[in-house]
């Protein structure tokens, strides 16, 4: 209901105006970014504050901690309650993990390659092993394939099947992640698994070089600082993707699209469905994951002919083989900002509304008259924020910006990593603009397309 009520007086703003004006917003960014001269871009890209040494730290505690925690959480989900906003299990996976967690990581860097339930288990059992290695190597032509399947499957499960937030399914469903990546880890190793196969280290990695905080190691001391930079440009430096990386990437915004595009009236009416009489998820499954994929396809068909088309015919440059498979697979990067913000700016009002839940659940877990977390006593769950116009203006108001940033950001990290591919070329500052043109005018029509979902009619 307070979703319902939050979109009704979305209809009643401006929206056209906002549209406009984030788009122009966006474009006037990369046009800024082609009258800077190339030395201010150096400058630019090159700008961060080393802020303190970092001491080592070992990551089994708090790897312990996660895995006690996943443990405890799939105690609730199997024996609990089965109501969804009452169980830690869904509240937990679904708000504060997939959406909160994912904000904590692109504000402060990569937290969950200290916290995944992997950790300490994987470490008992190599001790227990004698510390032997694993016995398989994950074949390099594999890539990241195996990445691209498990995802697609956990949006799958997530946007599509009938009943993600039912605890006991979405325990099993966790349970079975879980063993399946413990298999992988214990037939390829910790290492190589959780940067091809495993789909949440690779995810959280790509949000963590997003954050204006990160590590990174001085060369002089030869120690790990803590550094202060600008969202993305931890992505500079990074060594391009294979192809099959280039599509998880891609993989991750598409699917944040569709679930957007998946509840809007345009959507349902495309697929044959009257928006005013929604049957459910169960009526849909099919056109939903045919829409799932070909959202995929279409977006990777986009990124792909972009980057081919603003490399060809540059001189100097050939923009075939393995030179266009470093170019894509180094400019997408500039892609997981896009991917970030359609993420939080789509999940804003479930974090504000779910989130209310949780925090009332977890100040009194066991249902004993607790406070835990000092909320005042008149505390209850609201969604009145989201029946007045005035508090949707703020909501509305911060999804919009996300989106706007989150493009400006993937231009400017585009832009960068252009003028260093082409830097060698006879006038990189020109050509590195001349060859973002089109995936720049994508991004410009994705800014769009992103608040069009914020806006238009939806179900639910």
């Amino acid at each position: 209901m307070g979703h319902s009520a939050e979109r009704g007086l979305v209809l009643l703003l401006p929206t056209g105006y906002a549209i406009t004006g984030g788009t122009l917003a966006v474009l006037a960014s990369f046009l800024l970014l082609a009258a800077l001269p190339d030395a201010w871009l150096f400058r630019l890209a090159a700008a961060k504050l080393m802020l303190l040494p970092l001491p080592r730290v070992s990551a089994l505690i708090p790897g312990l901690l996660g895995f006690c925690g996943m443990l405890s959480l799939l105690a609730a989900g199997f024996a609990g309650t089965s109501d969804p906003l009452a169980n830690p299990l869904p509240l937990t996976i679904w708000t504060l993990w997939w959406v909160g967690f994912t904000l904590l990581q692109f504000l402060v860097g990569d937290l969950w390659r200290w916290f995944n339930p992997w950790i300490a288990p994987v470490a008992l059992l190599r001790r227990l092993a004698g510390g032997r290695g694993a016995p398989f190597k994950l074949p390099e032509k594999l890539g990241y394939a195996p990445a691209i399947v498990l995802f697609f499957a956990f949006a799958w499960f997530e946007l599509v099947y009938t009943a993600p937030e039912d605890p006991r399914r979405l325990a099993v469903a966790v349970s079975v992640y879980w063993l399946l990546s413990l298999g992988g880890i214990l037939l390829f190793g910790y290492r190589e698994w959780t940067r091809r196969g495993e789909i949440f280290s690779i995810f959280f990695r790509l949000v963590g070089d997003c954050a204006p905080l990160r590590r990174e190691r001085d060369a002089t001391s030869q120690r790990t600082h803590l550094v202060l930079g600008w969202p993305g440009q931890g992505f500079l430096a990074r060594d391009p993707l294979p192809p099959s990386g280039v599509l998880f990437v891609l993989l991750t915004l598409s699917t944040s699209s569709f679930d957007g595009l998946s509840e809007t009236f345009a959507w349902l009416g495309f697929i044959g469905v009257n928006p005013l009489e929604h049957p459910g998820r169960s009526a849909v499954t099919g056109a939903s994951t045919l829409g799932l994929a070909a959202a995929f396809v279409v977006l990777a068909t986009l990124y792909f002919s972009t980057v081919w088309l603003g490399l060809r015919g540059i001189p100097g440059y050939t923009g075939r083989g393995s030179g266009f498979r470093a170019a894509s697979g180094r400019l997408v990067y500039s892609i997981v900002p896009i991917a970030v913000a359609f993420h939080i700016a789509h999940y804003t009002t479930l974090l504000l509304v779910n989130g209310q839940y949780a925090l009332e659940l977890y100040s009194d877990p066991f249902s004993r008259g607790w406070n835990l977390l000092g909320l005042r006593p008149d505390f209850h769950v609201t969604v009145s924020f989201l029946n007045n116009i005035h508090d949707v203006v703020w909501v509305w108001g911060f999804q919009t910006a996300v989106i706007v940033i989150g493009h400006v950001v993937g231009i400017t990290v585009a832009h960068l990593i252009a003028l260093d591919i082409l830097r060698g070329t006879e006038r990189p500052l020109f050509n590195a603009t001349r060859s973002q043109v089109p995936l720049a005018l994508l991004m410009v029509a994705y800014t769009g397309f992103g608040l069009w979902l914020l806006s238009t009619a939806t179900v639910g």
